[in-house]
């Protein structure tokens, strides 16, 4: 069994994005320019703006945080959204999600402009991903599609179930696994109300499980020799732990890691390269890789 290290994979990139920025800069290039906006104070979000900031500086990107108090008007937010879609500096930001029960996720989202969607969130680049057209890849998806590159996982016809279908992560990992240039799986989607789910897993080559259920992917779902990406980062209460929880995977990682060609842990798979993945799509907006 191999663990796949998406730390060390995540801090390889983010290097090598800081050399090109370097080469980019020293030739009168422009520095590349990501702003985050954060509604409320909601503790995961806040962690995951922190690091988005810490990446930025590790690849030498500029970086700009905008907060707000959860109590920001709809109207207010895609103000804003407007201001950061007209600010030639900002070559691409995210609106950080959940947002507050009172605002329209969709509406912010369809309002932000999909040559500046570094999250790969705006129907277009859902769109013409699904078409297998250059764009903005959602950053989870794009992570784990890194991660098997590096380690050189083999993807082409072989069986990989996904578990999940959000629109973060189930569903455009799905046409990922399915796309001609680097995926070629023959690939299942299940979810909560998939009746051959277990059967399914059984005969899978590669299993994703991004299902938000802690532990539910267990030895018996899983055949000899499979590769797993447990995409899972549930919070749960840990007496032992200095903040009083541990995050943990989908997948009961310690009776399903012997039975594992690859897997990647919780923390320190895929979560990293998410991160990474919104400093590629950052690159390529500053590049105007995709869009002019």
């Amino acid at each position: 069994m191999q663990l796949i290290d998406g730390k060390a994979t995540a801090a390889a990139i983010k290097a090598e994005i800081a050399e090109e920025v370097k080469e980019i800069v020293a030739q009168g290039g422009k520095q590349p320019h990501l702003a985050a906006v954060l509604v409320g104070h909601d503790g995961g979000s806040e962690t995951y703006v922190k690091n988005k900031v810490l990446a930025c500086e590790a690849c030498g990107f500029k970086s700009t945080l905008i907060r707000f108090e959860d109590t920001i008007s709809e109207d207010e937010l895609l103000s804003c959204v407007d201001k950061l879609n007209k600010d030639d500096d900002v070559d691409g930001f995210i609106v950080q999600l959940p947002l507050p029960k009172h605002i329209d996720e969709q509406k912010i989202i369809e309002a932000i402009d999909y040559r500046k969607d570094v999250d790969g969130f705006h129907p277009i680049n859902v769109g013409r991903m699904a078409i297998g057209l250059p764009c903005f890849i959602s950053a989870t998806p794009l992570g784990i599609i890194t991660l098997l590159k590096r380690y050189g996982i083999e993807t082409s016809g072989k069986k990989c179930v996904i578990l999940g279908r959000s629109n973060i992560v189930g569903k455009p990992m799905a046409q990922l696994m399915m796309q001609k240039q680097y995926g070629d799986a023959t690939v299942t989607v299940c979810h909560s109300r998939s009746k051959t789910l277990k059967e399914e897993c059984r005969a899978a080559d590669i299993i994703i499980a991004a299902i938000g259920q802690p532990d539910f992917v267990t030895a018996d779902m899983v055949k000899d020799g499979a590769v797993i990406v447990d995409v899972g980062t549930t919070r749960v209460p840990d007496a032992t732990r200095k903040s009083g929880f541990r995050l943990n995977g989908d997948v009961k990682f310690d009776e399903v890691a012997p039975k594992c060609s690859y897997i990647t842990p919780v923390p320190g798979g895929v979560g990293p390269m998410t991160i990474c993945s919104l400093m590629k799509n950052t690159l390529a907006a500053g590049k105007k890789e995709y869009y002019k």
